[in-house]
């Protein structure tokens, strides 16, 4: 049991719990490089674009809405719905991080990701102390191992006229996969309760909202629903 509440305290181990999924990090950020080169993005665009918004879903949305050339405005709102997740989940994530001081927080806020969120909320399932360094170890290394692939998608885009072909626009539900049954396990049986509760609200919002606005506006107001209902009944921590 000591060992492992010491397993999520230093930077190097936050690193080395971000390992198993850099394979994946890699996958979706080759995948992202190709389509966006394949959509007319230089590598220095790519590269800013990891570099500044970070965030695999709205960066394959942005660049299929440049492939439609759909307005700045458009865009810029979109990949904001996108996003608009990471608020909750930061706000879900802030109490296990009490000790932080301002800059520690808004920098685990800024570099969380739905891959890190992952991984933490694992290791909050096995009663491990997290700490800020073990996050900042997490985070980093996520972080560096994005914007690498992306930039060598990029490069290898100018090869790869036709990403689909290839299955590279599943790469990011592949590892949404992945996550989830990582923390399927004991958290089912655990907070059933609280799961059937977070399904049912998506079902029928997503049902709802189907009725008055487009499929994909739909799919982001039921998950950002589903994920503060998760926040609101989250009485565990």
């Amino acid at each position: 049991m000591e060992k492992q509440m010491k397993s999520a305290t230093t930077f190097r181990a936050g690193v080395e719990a971000c390992l198993p999924t850099v394979l994946g990090y890699l996958g979706i950020g080759i995948a992202a490089g190709v389509v966006g080169k394949s959509v007319g993005l230089s590598i220095f665009a790519i590269l800013m674009m990891s570099v500044f918004i970070y965030a695999g879903s709205a960066q394959f949305i942005i660049c299929g809405m440049i492939a439609i050339q759909a307005p700045v405005a458009s865009i810029v709102f979109t990949a904001f719905l996108v996003n608009l997740r990471h608020f909750l989940m930061s706000m879900s994530v802030a109490p296990h991080f009490k000790q932080a001081n301002l800059l520690e927080s808004i920098g685990i806020g800024t570099l969380l990701t739905d891959e890190s969120y992952g991984v933490l909320a694992t290791e909050l399932t096995k009663k491990s102390k997290v700490t800020v360094p073990w996050m900042n170890g997490l985070n980093i290394m996520a972080y560096s191992t994005w914007i690498i692939a992306t930039v060598l998608g990029g490069l290898l885009g100018e090869y790869i006229p036709s990403p689909e072909s290839f299955g590279l626009d599943f790469a990011l539900i592949g590892m949404f996969i992945g996550l989830f049954v990582l923390q399927v396990d004991l958290p089912m049986r655990k907070r059933t309760r609280q799961t059937i509760i977070v399904l049912a609200s998506v079902c029928v919002s997503l049902y709802l909202m189907m009725a008055l606005l487009s499929p994909e506006i739909s799919v982001l107001i039921a998950t950002l629903l589903g994920c503060l209902v998760g926040v609101v009944t989250n009485h565990d921590n």
